[in-house]
This record gives structure tokens, C-alpha cells and sequence, in this order.
């Protein structure tokens, strides 16, 4: 079973910086991505950020210059440094992988628990 754990939310205030981590763990044959997700209060779930590769990234328009993810493969982490951080940043933050599993080769789409992000005025 493929298992993503998040961790590193917390308070900070307007225009302060946090880094969220999100620890894999199980057996994996392939990861097709990995991304981290937001879901403010009262709203939907959306996407935050989205990483291939180190060079094949996307993000979305309201973090973009604000907002970095990056893997470490070596320790099967994935990483958003947030910076610049606004109060409508506030929100849980989910970590997803989408990938395939070993060795059933079955597709899996592993979420967190998620973390809370507050970002005070």
C-alpha cells in the first residue's frame, strides 16, 4: 500500500514563508506526478502545484514567484517552499501521487491527511 504523509503547516503571518513536506512510503514502480493541493475554507479542493520532473513543472497563476516544489527523490519527499504568504493562501494543503504500484502494476492515487496552512493579516 502506497501511503503520503504530510507535515510542516502552521501559523505565520502575511507575507511570511512555511515549507511543507510529504513523505512516501510503499512500494512504488513508477511516479507519473506528484502535486500538492489546497482547499480553502467553504471552497472546493484546488490545485496548488504539480511536479514530472525537476524541469517539468506547473503551478497555479496565484502562487507563481511565490510558491517552489521539488522532489527529493533519494528520499522519497516532496517539498513546497512558500513564500510571500497571503491570508487567501489559508487552507488545507493535500499531498497527492499518482503513480503505479509494484508489483500488481495496478494504478494508484495516494492522498494525505492534509495540513493546515493559516496566514494571519
Amino acid at each position: 500500500q502506497v501511503q503520503v504523509v504530510e507535515s510542516g503547516g502552521g501559523l505565520v503571518q502575511a507575507g511570511g514563508s512555511l515549507r511543507l513536506s510529504c513523505v512516501t512510503s510503499g512500494s512504488i514502480f513508477s511516479v507519473t506526478h506528484m502535486g500538492w493541493y489546497r482547499q480553502p475554507p467553504g471552497k472546493q479542493r484546488e490545485l496548488v502545484a504539480r511536479i514530472i520532473s525537476s524541469i517539468n513543472t506547473e503551478y497555479a497563476d496565484s502562487v507563481k514567484g511565490r510558491f517552489t516544489i521539488s522532489r527529493d527523490n533519494a528520499k522519497n519527499t516532496m517539498f513546497l517552499q512558500m513564500n510571500s504568504l497571503k491570508p487567501e493562501d489559508t487552507a488545507v494543503y493535500y499531498c497527492n501521487l499518482l503513480g503505479i504500484m509494484n508489483p500488481t502494476m495496478r494504478r494508484v492515487d495516494a492522498w494525505g491527511q492534509g495540513a493546515q496552512v493559516t496566514v494571519s493579516s
